[in-house]
């Protein structure tokens, strides 16, 4: 039903930026945008999420450096990496789920981010 693919991730070194595209197809109407990352050897975390209206939660690991956005007309969220760190090196998912839903039912194929010290 919804697909999304992600962008945006490169090389970068501490203290640079990245931003991430995330491209949906399909109805993604009333759902809840998200990322997630995952390191090598750790599970995958959460990183922020987005309403449909707006409202925007972050993890405290990124608060402050982190900022998610949405354009709904296009149907693509971002998510602006500022001040980055070696420990946000990870791939990076974006995600998508019914806002009445706990659960996030869609995923994308991931996109690396590799911070360099």
């Amino acid at each position: 039903q919804v697909q999304l693919v992600e962008s945006g991730g490169g090389l970068v070194q501490a203290g640079g930026s990245l931003r991430l595209s995330c491209a949906a197809s399909g109805r993604t109407f009333s759902l809840v945008m998200g990322w997630f990352r995952q390191a090598p050897g750790k599970e995958r975390e959460f990183v922020a999420s987005a309403s449909w209206s707006g409202s925007s939660t972050y993890a405290d690991s990124v608060k402050g450096r982190f900022t998610i956005s949405r354009d709904n007309a296009k149907n693509t969220v971002y998510l602006q990496m500022n001040s980055l760190k070696p420990d946000d090196t990870a791939e990076y998912y974006c995600a998508a789920k019914h806002s009445f839903r706990s659960d996030y039912d869609y995923w994308g194929q991931g996109t690396q981010v590799t911070v360099s010290s």
